[in-house]
């Protein structure tokens, strides 16, 4: 599907499918993204209250214990990806509303076992209710719970701020007390990439450090923002050819992969989306990535779910090989972008 096909795509059946009463999340979010209803218009409203008692996200919630975790207690990595950390991630990716209870608790718990005293949070796997040591910080978990958080209103709370500042400290490798294995130098190098640094890493982080909106950032989150945006720009994003490691020669073919929901892995649309947040939709350094993006979607101009994590999360979120609602609607919000912009 090529550009002039996506204009007409626009106006045809495929907003409409987008729309269907029968996935309400989806319904709320496109509503909102395509169609530019804010958050409390009636319609929006009414979608995303019916999307919290039906799957995925009420059967997420069905699985999460009174007390705010899944599965066991602590800090919340594992199992993947059922553990607390990744149902967190999931309901934010899923819009689940922000003001429900259970969706709080669970903020809750993951500030107060997650977070780290280095400041970022971090991935242990222990079944105890302490918190994880500052050497499990690692940058794509700390970017997708500073996401999922701020998306559920705390991005003014001390531990989320903490989380944004480690982040950037380590990117920038400005006032970090001390290196750890999983990030032993700064601008994204990660111990799980060989000591490279890490695509799917930057972008995680700057998925999280793009949710806090411009004025409220720090002039170090400014500068870290800038520097992950170069790294992510210093190859075409439609070859994904970033730093390797163990002997690859060659990138991940998840990359190439378009899924949802989201986990430590990315693909070449989530590059796009969040450099489309940062305001980058238009630049001509994503034209190539635009065009594969347009490439491979199906006739009628819709995208399929190539990893969908199907039997590994609390409830069943999307199906495998199919046409996705939610892979389409992130392609269609980054086309909107650089439409729009």
């Amino acid at each position: 599907m090529g550009a002039e096909s996506w204009t007409a795509a626009r106006e045809s059946s495929l907003f409409d499918w987008l729309l269907e009463p029968e996935d309400p999340a989806v319904r709320a979010m496109a509503l909102e993204r395509l169609f530019g209803r804010e958050s409390d218009d009636d319609e929006v409203v009414a979608a995303r209250s019916e999307a919290m008692v039906v799957d995925p996200i009420a059967g997420i919630l069905s699985a999460q214990d009174d007390e705010g975790w899944w599965v066991k207690p602590g800090p919340g990595y594992s199992p993947k990806y059922t553990g607390t950390v990744w149902n967190l991630s999931f309901l934010a990716q899923l819009g689940a509303d922000a003001v429900d209870p259970r969706v709080q608790r669970a903020c809750e718990y993951v500030m107060t076992y997650t977070a780290t005293s280095a400041g970022g949070f971090g991935c242990s796997s222990v079944a105890t209710e302490r918190p994880a040591p500052p050497s499990s910080v690692i940058h794509c978990l700390n970017g997708n719970l500073v996401h999922a958080l701020i998306r559920f209103g705390h991005v003014d709370h001390p531990i989320v701020r903490a989380a944004t500042d480690w982040a950037a400290r380590h990117i920038l490798g400005e006032d970090v007390e001390r290196w750890y294995a999983n990030t032993p130098r700064p601008g994204f190098v990660c111990g799980s990439n060989d000591g490279q640094p890490c695509a799917w890493g930057a972008i995680k982080a700057l998925r999280g450090l793009a949710a806090i909106p411009g004025p409220s950032r720090t002039d170090r989150e400014t500068r870290a923002i800038r520097a992950g945006i170069d790294f992510l720009l210093s190859t075409d994003p439609a070859d994904a050819d970033y730093p390797m490691g163990y002997g690859n020669t060659n990138p991940s073919s998840s990359w190439f992969k378009l899924g949802f929901p989201s986990g430590y892995v990315s693909d070449v649309l989530q590059n796009l989306e969040v450099l489309a947040d940062l305001g980058l939709a238009r630049d001509s350094r994503l034209d190539h990535a635009f065009d594969w993006l347009l490439g491979v979607a199906d006739h009628d101009g819709r995208w399929t779910n190539r990893y969908a994590y199907t039997g590994k999360t609390s409830a069943l979120i999307d199906n495998q090989g199919q046409p996705s609602k939610w892979v389409t609607l992130r392609a269609c919000t980054v086309l909107q972008a650089r439409h729009n912009d």
